[in-house]
């Protein structure tokens, strides 16, 4: 595998779609089927308004852990969930090594974070330079497009955010973690030196 562009903010749109709508079918099964066995047979119109915002709190609760689990056990695992795998998406840490539980778990937290001030956390990916939300920043993660080494040309004609150099199977950095580790440390200081030098540059304006 390898892991030539970040992945972009419709692609993962989209993955978190799929996800979403698993989820929903998911909840509605067993929230359907967790009151039948309950034994709660009744009907909306007989109900009271305070045990329908019973059932809704209790309904949105187990949406969230349900949530909770599905992406903490998908990214901490595989770093993919079925949303990302279908669109060839994974979510590494930002220095190239792979997901955590922990991690995954914080990525999670960091969603209900990005989604407060109208879901602007996720909107931050399309404005990025590396397409990190808010939540890839918690957590110090970011996703990528997977692909073959032979599909890399391919990937390239189509354009994107590169995530630094191609790791194909002929280049010493497909086998050597420390060499990646150490372009990203370089990206980063690049990153932190022109930002530095943009608000040396204000100041000069101002003074």
């Amino acid at each position: 595998m390898t892991y030539s562009y970040y992945g972009g903010f419709w692609r993962r749109w989209i993955a978190f779609v799929i996800d979403k709508i698993i989820l929903q079918i998911t909840s509605v099964i067993i929230f359907y089927s967790g009151s039948k066995i309950a034994g709660l047979d009744y009907q909306l119109s007989d109900l009271s308004t305070e045990f329908l915002y019973s059932l809704l709190w209790s309904y949105n609760g187990m949406a969230i852990v349900l949530s909770m689990i599905y992406f903490t056990y998908f990214h901490g695992t595989t770093g993919q969930t079925p949303g990302k795998k279908i669109l060839g998406l994974k979510v590494i840490q930002r220095r190239g090594e792979p997901m955590t539980w922990g991690l995954a778990f914080l990525r999670w937290v960091g969603y209900l974070i990005s989604k407060i001030f109208l879901y602007l956390g996720f909107i931050w990916i399309a404005f990025n330079r590396e397409k990190r939300g808010w939540h890839d920043m918690i957590a110090g993660t970011c996703v990528v497009k997977i692909q073959e080494s032979w599909q890399t040309a391919d990937r390239r004609r189509e354009g994107g955010t590169p995530f630094g150099p191609t790791f194909d199977s002929s280049s010493p950095l497909a086998t050597s973690h420390r060499d990646r580790s150490q372009w990203c440390m370089e990206e980063e200081r690049k990153a932190n030196m022109e930002h530095m030098s943009k608000i040396l540059d204000k100041r000069k304006e101002i003074g």
